[in-house]
């Protein structure tokens, strides 16, 4: 007769078990011991470096229950060396694999500065690309009048302006108000800029504070969320936390996707 060891164990001294969890770049996670929360950016043998909102670096090994994922305790494992193809664009689009970039089109989107350019590239390049549309920067909407004379557009070559802050009485509105070309579509967000565009729980922070008015915006912002003073430095953080539609409040999505079907309409 085989014998065997009984576990005695009480049920309350017993550990229960955690989930295993990919590090899968990106995901941000809080190791137990240190309290170090940051974003994956590389899982090797045994260990895995995390990146916090300033830019440090720490690395920690991938200890059974090290690590605290959105509250829970879990234990990180290193990814799977083949990730699956992705069946959707970040723009949540049917992804299509080998597709190429199409011959640039006439029209053109422009969006109000640098970090809008730079988050409509990262949810909806690949869709601008196969689309053929560029997407170019202006630097605020003073001009815009002037820029759309300038741009000439036309039936074969729409013109679709994103505008941050577009809300009734808004000096954009006004000057958006102005553009009446039936070729050109002029749409926007209620944002005064577009970092709040982005989920406040994706960037980690319960909200956007409110900054005075007066005070530079953007400044403003990484005063009142402890961050260093460099806007730059600041953006990129917010922008590496997207990594699709899903990490954007849904004001801005639909008016991205409504430019892109103005100017790509036959």
């Amino acid at each position: 007769m085989r014998s065997y060891d009984p576990d005695l164990t009480p049920p309350w001294k017993k550990t229960a078990p955690v989930p295993e969890v990919p590090a899968d770049r990106d995901l941000v996670v809080e190791e137990v011991t240190t309290g170090f929360c940051g974003a994956v950016i590389r899982c090797e043998a045994g260990t895995v470096t995390l990146e916090d909102r300033f830019g440090k670096h720490r690395v920690f090994p991938l200890d059974p229950r090290g690590f605290l994922l959105e509250g829970r305790v879990v234990t990180l494992v290193r990814p799977s060396a083949g990730p699956a193809r992705p069946t959707r664009t970040a723009s949540g689009s049917v992804a299509v694999p080998g597709a190429r970039a199409r011959v640039a089109r006439a029209g053109r989107i422009y969006v109000e500065g640098r970090h809008d350019a730079e988050l409509v590239e990262r949810v909806w390049g690949d869709d601008l690309r196969i689309e053929g549309v560029v997407v170019e920067y202006l630097e605020g909407v003073d001009d815009l009048p002037a820029i759309v004379a300038e741009f000439a557009p036309g039936p074969d070559a729409r013109l679709g302006v994103l505008v941050d802050h577009l809300v009734p009485g808004s000096k954009e509105s006004k000057i958006a108000a102005r553009v009446t070309s039936p070729d050109v579509l002029v749409v926007g967000h209620p944002y005064i800029d577009v970092w709040e565009a982005v989920k406040p729980s994706s960037v980690g922070i319960r909200a956007w504070p409110r900054v005075p008015r007066g005070q530079d915006w953007k400044t403003g912002v990484c005063e009142a969320l402890g961050w260093p003073p460099n806007t730059g430095a600041a953006w990129q953080h917010i922008l590496s936390k997207v990594t699709s539609y899903k990490d954007l409040e849904p004001e801005l999505p639909g008016r991205v996707e409504e430019l892109i079907d103005f100017v790509t309409a036959p």
